[in-house]
């Protein structure tokens, strides 16, 4: 059983989503003595922004690629490799201005990619990546799940890039309102340590 583990938060010491992350591939390493883990940090080796060489590079055949081509495309052959090749998926995902980091976007933008993770038909796209089972560690600095949720393009949003491509076995473990005090703060991480907890007996 593979897993593949994606951290974005910028702050690799003070990042609550890398926190939480890795007690959650701790768990399942414990529950699954034969899991293997790749483990890629968006925020300190971050592929490069879709640009037109390596959105060009995902159709173009090897040979007729530009140098620039060709080293794109060796990054995205990379990611998508181990995306597919993973069944478990944990991502840590914090939420700057509203929606997610720009890293994990770029990851985002490498493995969609139609006719190898979706592809179109006349009855509408169709998921080629499902049956892989995902837990997303979501942190936020207000509590967007209640008065704020019109403000929220981020979790429904990698609940919708992740049913474009098939997988729809998704949880959200969520610490919120981390920003408004520390009482606040310990309560969010309690919550979301409490839910690890009940993922994993589940």
């Amino acid at each position: 059983m593979k897993l593949l583990h994606l951290d974005s938060g910028l702050f690799e010491s003070q990042s609550i989503t890398r926190k939480l992350t890795t007690q959650i591939v701790q768990r399942l390493q414990h529950d699954h003595a034969d899991l293997e883990v790749t483990h890629r940090d968006l925020a300190a080796s971050a592929p490069g922004h879709l640009s037109a060489d390596a959105l060009i590079a995902m159709g173009q055949p090897a040979d007729q690629q530009t140098p620039a081509q060709q080293a794109e495309a060796a990054v995205t052959d990379t990611l998508l490799a181990e995306f597919l090749a993973a069944d478990i998926l944990v991502i840590g995902a914090p939420m700057y201005n509203f929606s997610i980091p720009s890293q994990l976007k770029a990851w985002f933008d490498r493995v969609l990619q139609a006719g190898k993770t979706f592809r179109y038909t006349a009855e509408g796209p169709v998921g080629l990546a499902g049956g892989k089972r995902v837990y997303i560690v979501s942190a936020r600095g207000g509590v967007y799940s209640t008065n704020l949720s019109a403000l929220d393009f981020q979790e429904d949003y990698l609940r919708t890039l992740l049913g474009f491509v098939g997988i729809t076995d998704v949880s959200i473990i969520r610490a919120e309102g981390l920003a408004i005090g520390e009482e606040a703060r310990n309560q969010a991480l309690a919550s979301a340590e409490g839910a690890i907890q009940d993922l994993a007996a589940a």
